[in-house]
C-alpha cells in the first residue's frame, strides 16, 4: 500500500472515529433528554389527574372517557390512585392495568416520595400525593411513540450523514494526500531519469523550508557529491591508464628494438638497465596506488593505537635515504618533550610512515641538495611538524591543485614522479583526523605543515 493510499485510509479512520463520537454524544444527549422529559410529563399528568379527581370533583367515568378518546390518538397516560392501605381510588383503565401495582411497590413509593422505572418500553412515575391530610399514592405510565420515533429519525438520519461524510471525508483525503504528494512524484520521475550518463540533472527545488525542499535539496546535494566522484574516478581511471601506458610502452619498445638483430653485451646491458628503470617506475607506481587504496579504506577497518611520531619519523627518513643514497633528511625539536603522550597520537604506524616518507622524498627530490629537514613542535594538546626543503618551490597560482591525484605542476621536468604521493599524504592526513597546510615560495623553498592532536 502506498503512503498515499495510507494517509488517506488513516485521516478518514480518524476522522469517522471523531464525527462517530460526535454522533453518538449527541444520541445519548437526545436519549437522555427524551426520557427525563417524560418523566415530567408522567409526573405532571399524574398530579394533573389527581388534582381534577380531587379538588375538582371530575366524576371517574368522565375522567376515564377522556382517557378512552385520547388513547386512539394521543400517548395517554394511564393513571392509577392508591391510598396507604392499597385501596384503588381511581384508574384510567382497570381492564389494561398496564402497571399491576402491589402492595409493596405502593409501600415502597409513600416511603421514598417517588419512583420511576420502565416496564417493558414504557416509563413509570410512582408518587406521593396528599389531599385533606391524606397520603396516596399514584402511578403513572405510558409509551413515549413520538419520542421515540423522533429518537429513530435522529439514529437513521446520523447514520446516512455518518455514511456521507465517510464518503466525502475519503474523496477530500485522497484528493489532497495526492496534492500533497504532487512533489514526490516528480523528484521520483526525475530520479528515474537520472543515470551515470546524466549526473547532471537536479530534481527540482523552491525557496520553501518545508519538508520535500530539504528532501529534494538533499537528494541535489548527494548528486553533486557523486557527479564530482564519478568526474573523479574517470580522470583517475584515465591517469592511471597514461601512466601504466607509459613504461609499459618504453618497455616493450626497448624488447622489441632488442630482439630485431643481435647486438652488442653493452648495448643489452643498456636495455635492461632502462627496462629496469621503467619497471621500477611501474613497481612504485603500483605500490602508491595500493596505499592510496589502502587509505581509502573504512576508517572502521583500519588498525589504530598509540603510536610514536618521532618513531615512525626515523623509519619513514630511514627508508628514503636507503632508496636514495643521495637524499639526506634531518629530524629536530624545536623544544624538549616531557611526556610519552605529548609525541605520541592514535593512528595507524603503516600509514603514517607512508605520508611522512612522501613528504620526504618529496622535499629531497625537489631540492638541489637533495635535503630535507624535519622540525618538531608542541603547542598545548598539539603536535606540529614542519617538513622543510631548499627546492624550487611551487607557484601560488599551483598551490591549490597539489593535493589532487595525478597532479604535477610546472616543476615536473625538475624531477620524476607520478602525482599520487601528495593526493596520498592528504588522504592519510585526514584519516588520522590532522591537518596539513603548505608555504611556499618559488627558488626558496616549500614547508609542509602538518598538525596533530595529542592525547
Amino acid at each position: 500500500m502506498k503512503i498515499r493510499t495510507k494517509l488517506t485510509v488513516l485521516f478518514t479512520i480518524i476522522t469517522a472515529t471523531i464525527v462517530l463520537i460526535f454522533a453518538s454524544v449527541i444520541y445519548y444527549s437526545a436519549k437522555e433528554n427524551r426520557e427525563k422529559e417524560f418523566y415530567n410529563l408522567l409526573t405532571k399528568e399524574a398530579v394533573t389527574k389527581a388534582n381534577l379527581f380531587f379538588n375538582a370533583e371530575v366524576s371517574e367515568k368522565t375522567l376515564q372517557d377522556i382517557y378512552s378518546n385520547n388513547r386512539e390518538i394521543l400517548n395517554e397516560v394511564e393513571v392509577a390512585i392508591y391510598d396507604q392501605q392499597f385501596q384503588l381510588h381511581y384508574h384510567d383503565a382497570v381492564e389494561l392495568d398496564f402497571v399491576k401495582e402491589t402492595p409493596e411497590m405502593v409501600r415502597w413509593i409513600y416511603e421514598k416520595g417517588n419512583m420511576q422505572f420502565y416496564q417493558n418500553k414504557w416509563q413509570v412515575v410512582g408518587l406521593r400525593y396528599e389531599f385533606n391530610n391524606t397520603h396516596y399514592v399514584i402511578t403513572a405510565a405510558a409509551y413515549d411513540y413520538y419520542g421515540y420515533a423522533k429518537l429513530d429519525n435522529l439514529l437513521q438520519n446520523s447514520v446516512i450523514l455518518f455514511v456521507i461524510t465517510i464518503l466525502f471525508i475519503y474523496i477530500a483525503g485522497w484528493f489532497f494526500s495526492k496534492k500533497a504528494f504532487e512533489p514526490v512524484d516528480q523528484m521520483t520521475k526525475k530520479v528515474k531519469n537520472i543515470s551515470a550518463t546524466n549526473l547532471h540533472l537536479r530534481l527540482p527545488s523552491n525557496t520553501n523550508k518545508d519538508e520535500l525542499s530539504e528532501l529534494s535539496n538533499t537528494f541535489n546535494q548527494m548528486l553533486s557529491r557523486l557527479e564530482n566522484s564519478f568526474e573523479t574516478q574517470k580522470h583517475f581511471v584515465s591517469n592511471i591508464s597514461h601512466e601504466l601506458r607509459t613504461p609499459l610502452a618504453a618497455i616493450i619498445a626497448e624488447l622489441e628494438l632488442s630482439l630485431t638483430k643481435e647486438r652488442s653485451l653493452e648495448h643489452y646491458k643498456t636495455a635492461i638497465a632502462r627496462t629496469l628503470s621503467d619497471a621500477q617506475k611501474l613497481n612504485r607506481l603500483s605500490n602508491s596506488l595500493l596505499d592510496l587504496a589502502k587509505a581509502s579504506y573504512d576508517p572502521s577497518e583500519i588498525s589504530f593505537k598509540q603510536t610514536r611520531i618521532d618513531e615512525v619519523l626515523l623509519d619513514a627518513a630511514q627508508q628514503v635515504q636507503k632508496s636514495d643514497s643521495n637524499y639526506k633528511v634531518i629530524i629536530s625539536f624545536e623544544t624538549n618533550f616531557e611526556d610519552d603522550r605529548q609525541i605520541s597520537v592514535n593512528g595507524n604506524e603503516y600509514l603514517l610512515k607512508v605520508a611522512f616518507a612522501n613528504l620526504f622524498e618529496n622535499g629531497c627530490k625537489f631540492s638541489k641538495d637533495h635535503q630535507c629537514s624535519v622540525l618538531i613542535s608542541f603547542h598545548q594538546n598539539k603536535l606540529r611538524l614542519e617538513f622543510l626543503d631548499n627546492g624550487t618551490g611551487i607557484p601560488a597560482e599551483n598551490i591549490s591543485q597539489i593535493f589532487k591525484p595525478f597532479y604535477r605542476g610546472d616543476n615536473k621536468d625538475f624531477a620524476s614522479g607520478n602525482g599520487i604521493g601528495l593526493s596520498l599524504t592528504k588522504k592519510i592526513i585526514s584519516l588520522h583526523h590532522a591537518t596539513i597546510s603548505v608555504r611556499s615560495k618559488s627558488d626558496v623553498g616549500s614547508v609542509f605543515i602538518v598538525e596533530f592532536t595529542t592525547v
